[in-house]
């Protein structure tokens, strides 16, 4: 076999080795040379800022006039190519083309995230540390199990750009609760160091706690949403409710992240971005729930036009809400001038596409001289329009000249509409490069523009009215929906470390500790336990064998003999006990910080009981001793603690297992 064989089989067998279901590593290689990129550019602008601060320093302190003039020449020089950095870097950052659909040129582009990125983290040594102190158990026994937390550590850095790969950041965020839960204590953090790219900068940023990995991965699967609603072929119905679907998901993870993770380091992670990239995704779901709306209805009757208008309007509010959120003095100087651009011309655009369609209904349809439709196209339609007299030109148009004249004016308020969306698009040169979308908006341009025209021949009006804004309304408002992380079920990757709910970094407890109990023909062993995963000590007879031991009321038995019990059922642990004979050797531990026998604890809530009926023992092998007065009144049955002929109804739950008097 050549060498270059050899190595070939060797990265194919490593790439095995490393993929899981939803990753594919050879994206690594795409994105670094990006990341890379972009990591040049920012501290090439980094550099050119420090050396114009200087420049600016030396200019304000130095009276001579000469060397004012040069420094003069030399700020301009680095203004200049500041400006060409970060044009560049905005490039970069602003592509629409990636993640469209073949059918993209057909449609108006959408605005998709990239995921941040991520480099290896090695935690193995932190945990294994945190096993040993705080679990008291052997880190190698635990190998499997942080080798299974590197690989898909390792997997979810290059997710594929499907539902495979949306599910796999899912599970790795699910599974981050447990590793939370078991390895990170509220007061302080361990020594694994979270190293995560800004998505849009390229800026590094690290820190020691799980919840910035936490919040990143949450970032991703939005971020990964907005790509799988780009990649929807919106020329078909079935793509826009793909679209809508995945949109509207990606808000909903913003808007999570917003509300339960702060103090984020990274630009892309702050309130301010979270908030408008939610608003942005609704306004794009909206858009979507638009062109669905046109591709179904028949656009007969100044009724459908007018509805047509309304979902327009919607569009186009929530767009010029998110051009607001957009220019606020944090996120402006942040991200991509394009994305800026983009909001104020779709805004604008729809704006004009709603005023087309009132005067399409107002002039083109038959059924337009109906006036119960044109009053219900009046209410609500017309911001403020209710109560205005004649003088505002607003009122309810009762024949054909009062319809064209109102049909006209609205139809000059598409035009410049549309005249205002094509100029914002003309002045960022990053949508200038999309051919398509710059087509798009010409031709809506011009089918106004040429009805306009029409009329200015027909007609000569020296004034046109005034027509209101239109009321934004829609029978499908779209609203953000939270992921739904339980979807993707997922095991705790170190469960043999017991139920987390006890077992966990926030509780303390003693090392466990080997306790032998001997008893002799006919004596119990004097204790009692409760629940189960893991049994309690629920009670000690003082004068027994147990009651000599170092056994305390309270403690959890996590070991049998030499079976683990830390999730053994109830029943499970008295077979244990059982089978053990004379001589019981059972591993106990003690929690420090609480007592989970006090009310308070709510044991019932952290150790289940059995939910199958029980059996006492037969009656005749009951004794004297089982009579209900008798003082030593405890059962021998390993099942249940209950007085002799007891009648039990099989829904009541069991009760304390009694050890004293187990003599089998």
């Amino acid at each position: 076999m050549s060498a270059l064989h050899k190595s070939v089989v060797s990265i194919k067998n490593n790439n095995e080795r490393h993929c899981r279901k939803g990753s594919d590593p050879l994206i690594q290689t795409a994105r670094g040379k990006l990341q890379t990129r972009r990591s040049k550019l920012n501290d090439q602008i980094d550099k050119e800022l420090r050396m114009r601060n200087g420049a600016e320093n030396l200019y304000r302190a130095t009276g001579n006039k000469k060397l004012r003039e040069q420094v003069a020449v030399e700020l301009s020089f680095f203004n200049s190519n500041i400006q060409l950095l970060k044009e560049e870097l905005a490039e970069l950052n602003s592509s629409v083309h990636i993640y469209q659909h073949d059918n993209c040129s057909k449609c108006v582009p959408m605005i998709p995230l990239g995921l941040k990125e991520t480099t290896e983290v090695d935690c193995s040594v932190p945990i294994q540390d945190f096993l040993l102190e705080h679990y008291s158990v052997d880190p190698a026994l635990f190998q499997s199990e942080l080798q299974e937390l590197h690989l898909i550590r390792q997997a979810i850095r290059t997710p594929i750009r499907d539902t495979a790969g949306l599910d796999l950041l899912i599970e790795y965020f699910n599974q981050l609760y447990y590793i939370e839960k078991r390895f990170f204590p509220t007061d302080k953090h361990l020594s694994i160091h979270y190293h995560w790219y800004d998505s849009l900068s390229g800026v590094p940023s690290t820190q020691k706690a799980i919840g910035f990995e936490k919040g990143c991965v949450l970032y991703n699967i939005g971020a990964l949403y907005t790509q799988l609603a780009c990649k929807q072929d919106r020329t078909i119905i079935s793509g826009l409710e793909g679209s809508i679907k995945y949109f509207v998901k990606a808000a909903g993870a913003f808007l999570h992240l917003e509300c339960h993770f702060r103090n984020a380091p990274s630009m892309d992670m702050q309130p301010q971005t979270l908030a408008m990239l939610a608003a942005l995704m609704q306004a794009q779901a909206q858009e979507c729930v638009l062109e669905k709306f046109i591709m179904k209805t028949v656009q007969d009757g100044i009724i459908a036009n007018t509805k047509i208008a309304q979902e327009a309007a919607l569009v186009s509010e929530k767009y010029r809400e998110t051009h607001r959120l957009m220019i606020s003095e944090l996120v402006k100087s942040y991200i991509p001038f394009s994305w800026i651009s983009m909001a104020q011309t779709k805004h604008y655009f729809h704006k004009g596409l709603a005023h087309y369609f009132i005067a399409t209904g107002l002039l083109d349809q038959k059924d337009s001289d109906d006036i119960e439709k044109l009053k219900t196209m009046f209410q609500g339609l017309l911001i403020g329009a209710e109560g205005r007299d004649e003088n505002n030109g607003l009122k309810l148009p009762t024949n054909s000249e009062d319809r064209k004249i109102l049909g006209k004016a609205h139809l000059k308020e598409s035009v410049l509409g549309h005249e205002e969306a094509l100029r914002v698009h003309d002045l960022c040169k990053q949508l200038r490069k999309v051919d398509h979308f710059g087509d798009i908006l010409q031709k809506t341009h011009e089918r106004a523009l040429k009805k306009f025209s029409a009329l200015e021949e027909e007609d000569d009006f020296s004034d046109l009215v005034t027509v209101a804004r239109i009321q934004g309304k829609s029978e499908n408002d779209v609203v953000s929906v939270t992921p739904e992380f339980s979807k993707v079920k997922v095991t705790d990757i170190f469960k043999r470390l017991g139920p987390i709910s006890i077992f966990n970094a926030k509780n303390e407890w003693s090392p466990p500790r080997l306790v032998s109990l001997n008893r002799d023909q006919g004596q119990g062993f004097g204790f009692s336990v409760r629940g189960d995963s893991p049994v309690i000590i629920a009670d000690i007879e003082p004068d027994s064998v147990a009651g000599r031991s170092s056994m305390k009321v309270g403690d959890f038995v996590v070991g049998v003999s030499d079976t683990d019990t830390m999730w053994a059922k109830h029943e499970e642990v008295v077979q244990f006990v059982r089978k053990a004979g004379s001589q019981l050797n059972i591993r106990l531990i003690t929690p420090l910080d609480k007592n989970f026998l006090e009310p308070g604890q709510n044991i019932n809530a952290t150790i289940s009981l059995p939910s199958t009926p029980v059996k006492s023992r037969s009656r005749h092998n009951s004794t004297s001793s089982d009579r209900p007065n008798s003082k030593s009144n405890r059962l021998s049955a390993p099942w249940i603690f209950m007085k002799k002929d007891s009648k039990r109804s099989e829904d009541d739950p069991p009760e304390d297992i009694d050890f004293e008097n187990i003599s089998r």
